[in-house]
């Protein structure tokens, strides 16, 4: 059975190119989200497997990705949340690992060190 995964991210490029590369592998991509509220909506409505969380997202909501984080693990502590995001945001990094992130990988993605995170995972 295919792992379902939430794919989290601000750019819709990014979401497709995600989705892209889950979609050759062994995963389902059950759901996409925008922004730091409708990933947290959108993980309570499709209970993932998996999520791909982009930290950096415009700050026009309450929320942005670490607070996401930090909210979906607050209801579900084994969820598996994996970072995915830019060079130079290590302090939203360590502090979103902190709070139970699984994984952090920096864009550009590469499509095998992102299966590769994935499979480690499960």
């Amino acid at each position: 059975m295919k792992k379902k995964v939430l794919i989290v991210d601000d750019a819709l490029f990014m979401r497709r190119y995600i989705r892209n590369i889950l979609e050759k592998s062994d995963f389902e991509v059950c759901g996409e989200a925008s922004n730091a509220p409708e990933a947290v909506k959108k993980y309570k409505e499709l209970n993932p497997d998996l999520v791909t969380m982009d930290i950096i997202m415009p700050r026009l909501e309450e929320l942005d990705g670490v607070s996401a984080i930090r909210e979906i693990l607050s209801f579900d502590n084994n969820a598996k949340i994996i970072i995915i995001s830019a060079v130079g945001e290590e302090a939203l990094v360590k502090e979103a690992l902190s709070y139970g992130a699984k994984a952090f990988l920096v864009k550009p993605l590469k499509p095998d060190r992102l299966i590769e995170t994935l499979n480690q995972i499960f």
